[in-house]
């Protein structure tokens, strides 16, 4: 059985996790920070971090949350709560060259397409589900645009939630980086009406070796079905890049390539090895294993 960690010790590690990647990166502070919602695997660090390297602004999408969550509500606050900004839909945040859109807050979608978002005939056969827990549907999700390159992340969207962003019109057009929702845990996310509209060059699957990719989402009874097949079969799909190899599902079918998962420990004390995207102002970018030190080259389309 893997060896069980306090909650603060497990902060203390996630924080270290990313506060590496910053030096990595050669960054000294992180000038703009996205917390898409108040559940523990979202913001629980955050403190931790805050400790290692200088935060500046923030955005969220308000703190009205259930009670379960106001603990992280309050950590939050902690750290943010002079240099927050509540994002609404349709809001833009400056990066200098790079464009964010607003995608979705507080349940919230956009009502006007961006990037070349047009009718989506998938909805015609779109399989519906119910809403989730309302703090996912809560999520901040945000289009970042760099020339051609864009990269989409949702935080925990639930299948309803991408159908309302998919159809009748998908809202948000075909992305070069999707970074899966839910962690991929696909029983309750990666409604194909809304993954194959958004068509992604590339994928990014956030899930845990027992989290997500291959497991059923919390409190969600359906039975296991190939969320790896799924995304596999999204049309034009160039690579798919993991997290950590799915204990919930081990075998090849249900996995992406070896060299291509940065993660592949048989435990969950996983070394926390990072993926990274390296993007030109001219759309070429690079996806890079720390692991291994495996690295593909792309061309946005």
């Amino acid at each position: 059985m893997p060896e069980k960690r306090s909650a603060s010790s497990i902060e203390d590690r996630d924080a270290k996790r990313i506060f590496a990647a910053t030096q990595e990166a050669g960054l000294s502070r992180i000038d703009h920070l996205v917390i898409t919602h108040y559940h523990t695997d979202h913001v629980g660090g955050l403190e931790a971090l805050a400790a290692m390297i200088p935060i500046g602004q923030c955005y969220d999408h308000g703190t009205n949350t259930e009670e379960a969550n106001q603990r992280w509500v309050d950590v939050y606050l902690r750290v943010c709560g002079d240099t927050r900004t509540v994002v609404s839909a349709g809001d833009q945040i400056s990066l200098g060259g790079v464009e964010v859109d607003v995608i979705a807050s507080n349940e919230r979608i956009i009502s006007t397409p961006v990037n070349g978002g047009v009718a989506n005939p998938l909805c015609a056969t779109a399989e519906q589900k119910a809403q989730a827990s309302p703090e996912n549907q809560r999520s901040v999700g945000v289009l970042f645009t760099f020339g051609r390159f864009t990269f989409l992340d949702l935080g925990d969207f639930n299948w309803a939630k991408e159908v309302e962003l998919s159809c009748p019109v998908n809202l948000v057009g075909e992305v070069t980086v999707y970074q899966t929702s839910r962690h991929a845990a696909f029983d309750d996310a990666g409604s194909p009406t809304h993954l194959y509209a958004i068509k992604p060059q590339v994928v990014v699957v956030n899930n845990g070796p027992r989290k997500g990719l291959g497991g059923t989402s919390p409190g969600y009874d359906e039975v296991m079905t190939r969320h790896y097949q799924r995304i596999a079969a999204s049309p034009g799909i160039e690579g798919v890049w993991q997290g950590h190899r799915s204990l919930f599902a081990s075998g090849p079918d249900d996995n992406t390539a070896e060299e291509l998962i940065a993660n592949l420990e048989d435990t969950d004390a996983c070394e926390g090895h990072w993926i990274r995207a390296s993007v030109g102002a001219g759309g070429a970018f690079t996806m890079l294993n720390s692991r291994n030190g495996h690295s593909r080259s792309y061309t946005a389309r």
